[in-house]
């Protein structure tokens, strides 16, 4: 059977074994709408491939792999007796034993208040680093459920299990044809690896700042910060610039957070409208063009 990636622009990529059917009938797009990236008889490939694809030209990422909607690999929820709240999933076993569970229950998936979630490799990891003791039973851990959910808007939870051979040509191939200046931009902590905006959410959703705070007291908070910024340069202090540089970008990663909108995506609206921007340096400052 022939498998066929097809992009959408400005809509998806996807993956269907029936072109007409999928993005024509269903979906109701004419044949000059769509582009065929890639075909091929290995659902594998093409799973990974899908995958890879809307990562990099930046479409929202399937938890899901397309080839496991055909297949009984996934375990039942109920191999792993876990409580989820309306804050956090509860797993049954201290942290230390942890991660063996997990890797054991991999394509399990299941329902929060903030999202649906599953087990990868990818999402494993981050459990392992963000998993808290219960302070009631020492043989249980937690995490929190809004910071998991929003690690998965954030990442692809099947970066591990995507090293297919040939996807890594055929992404070149495609990119070149299709997004010639596309460049795939990350900022990944140095501690643990992951996403520095998903290690500042957990910090503060585990210190209570998305229950209890406000963007009121964190745009007062932002104005401290600038304000030292600003005394650090007047003193040519490196260090404190980059200390307080780093604080403000703390501040407004919370209050995006606060207002609902990641602070991902306040960033790519911003870089989209200056990427457009022409103008020129007057007096140490960019003047954009009228």
């Amino acid at each position: 059977m022939m498998y066929y990636v097809y992009h959408i622009p400005d809509k998806k990529i996807g993956v269907t074994n029936d072109i007409q059917s999928r993005v024509v009938d269903q979906q109701g797009y004419d044949w000059g709408e769509f582009d065929i990236l890639a075909m091929d008889e290995d659902i594998s490939y093409v799973s990974n491939l899908e995958l890879e694809l809307q990562k990099k030209f930046g479409y929202k990422v399937d938890r899901q792999l397309y080839e496991d909607l055909f297949t009984n690999n996934f375990t039942e929820l109920n191999n792993m007796k876990i409580n989820v709240t309306e804050m956090t999933t509860t797993f049954p076993c201290p942290v230390n034993k942890l991660k063996g569970q997990l890797m054991d229950n991999l394509g399990m998936s299941w329902e929060t208040d903030h999202g649906n979630v599953m087990l990868t490799e990818s999402s494993v990891r981050w459990i392992i680093q963000n998993a808290k003791a219960s302070m009631y039973d020492k043989e249980r851990c937690y995490v929190y459920n809004k910071a998991f959910a929003r690690w998965f808007d954030n990442n692809d939870p099947h970066k591990h299990t995507t090293q297919i051979a040939g996807v890594d040509k055929e992404l070149d191939r495609i990119n070149a044809k299709l997004f010639p200046k596309s460049k795939d931009c990350a900022t990944s902590c140095s501690d643990c690896g992951e996403e520095i905006f998903d290690c500042i959410r957990a910090w503060a959703n585990e210190r209570g700042l998305y229950d209890k705070g406000d963007p009121k007291t964190q745009y007062i908070k932002l104005m401290e910060e600038t304000g030292e910024i600003g005394r650090a340069i007047l003193k040519n202090d490196t260090a404190e610039i980059i200390d307080g540089i780093g604080d403000a970008v703390v501040v407004l990663t919370n209050l995006a957070e606060l207002v609902g909108v990641p602070i991902e995506e306040c960033i790519q609206e911003a870089y989209n409208v200056i990427s457009k921007r022409t103008g020129k340096m007057k007096n140490g400052t960019f003047v954009k063009d009228n």
